[in-house]
């Protein structure tokens, strides 16, 4: 079975090694089984004020598990339940159950090539009454977007002219080609934005670490909810990432990743070419760790996937992805979580494959 899905690394990219290192390190000092400052490590909170940049010191940053945990403090902390959250769409599905978790209503707002429109946000949160939106400016899941400097600060001006809160999810910043524009949080010089930098994606599944920054009564309100549902992260944990952010491993990492997401998307869209003509993709993201991909209109998408696994491979569903009705059949086809290059060509010939099985059904 070739895994053509996933939002993880491939065991054989994640440096596996040089963590546990950084953990023999880690556990051999006593305090590091000590409960740890409630808002997290010292160093670690300074390691993501200074990664982030602009104005955000460490007193800003609080220590969760993970960018899931983050999402989930964020929803129940700065909505009430039964109100409107404004969410991109498509979305990241791990944020639509967290705010349906919450008892928030998702309010779909559509995006192009660019990320979020700001004149439909506009829109939006004069027709619903909304307060808070959820977004991923850079390498949006699933749609691999990235909002240019010009566009971020439209969204951040339409947030402020409606009074609203921004979740900014940015799960996939190391894995980025080149400069990616300023987050958001860096733009934002009136407190509206809560940001999420999570450590997951770049470095291994079990390092459930995220920053999370927010100001003001805001950050009362995050620590209260994170207080209640997680109460803190390991400090084993913690002080695990911080020996591995330290040392030389984590930079060779970063540029290890980036030199293999290249080759392993170039491929994915190669094979798509040559096996998969009829299916297009949205974009060529600058980096990340997927493709959106859009089906022929009359192509049944659940039949589909079914028929791909079939074949043996696995596809994500693009109708996982909408908080209301799907404009049309996509699926998310992911290049990280195959061990070997040659498995991406596989994998889309067997997709094609299943493809036209379900086109030779439909005609006979």
């Amino acid at each position: 079975m070739i895994p053509l899905t996933g939002g993880y690394l491939n065991p054989g990219l994640v440096p596996a090694k040089a963590l546990a290192a950084a953990a023999g390190r880690a556990a051999r000092r006593p305090a590091t089984w000590l409960a740890p400052p409630p808002r997290g490590v010292s160093g670690l909170r300074r390691w993501f004020a200074t990664e982030i940049g602009g104005d955000v010191t460490p007193s800003d940053v609080l220590i969760v598990a993970g960018g899931q945990a983050a999402l989930t403090h964020a929803f129940h902390a700065l909505a009430a339940p039964g109100r409107p959250v404004l969410v991109e769409t498509p979305s990241y599905p791990g944020a639509l159950a967290a705010a349906k978790a919450a008892g928030l209503r998702t309010v779909a707002v559509p995006v192009d090539a660019d990320g979020v429109r700001p004149d439909l946000l506009a829109e939006a949160f004069a027709v619903t009454g909304a307060r808070l939106f959820y977004c991923q400016p850079t390498l949006h899941n699933p749609t691999g977007a990235t909002q240019p400097r010009e566009r971020r600060e439209q969204v951040l001006a339409v947030a402020r002219a409606a009074g609203a809160f921004v979740i900014e999810d940015d799960y996939a910043r190391h894995m980025t080609l080149g400069p990616a524009p300023p987050p958001l949080v860096t733009l934002d010089g009136h407190g509206v934005v809560v940001y999420i930098h999570s450590l997951t994606k770049i470095t291994a599944p079990s390092v459930r670490v995220a920053g999370l920054v927010a100001r003001g009564p805001a950050a009362h309100r995050l620590r209260a909810v994170q207080l209640v549902e997680s109460f803190f992260v390991s400090r084993v944990l913690q002080e695990t990432v911080l020996e591995f952010l330290d040392s030389p491993a984590w930079r060779r990492h970063v540029a290890a990743v980036a030199a293999e997401t290249t080759v392993r998307r170039d491929a994915l869209v190669a094979a798509l070419a040559r096996h998969l003509p009829e299916a297009s993709p949205h974009l060529l993201p600058r980096g990340g760790m997927h493709l959106w991909v859009r089906l022929p209109r009359d192509t049944d998408e659940a039949a589909l996937v079914e028929a791909a696994r079939r074949h043996g491979v696995l596809v994500s569903p693009g109708g996982i992805y909408y908080p209301s009705e799907p404009p049309g059949p996509h699926l998310r086809l992911s290049h990280t979580a195959v061990t070997h290059l040659a498995e991406i060509g596989e994998g889309v010939r067997r997709l094609a494959a299943a493809l036209a099985d379900q086109a030779s059904a439909k005609t006979s």
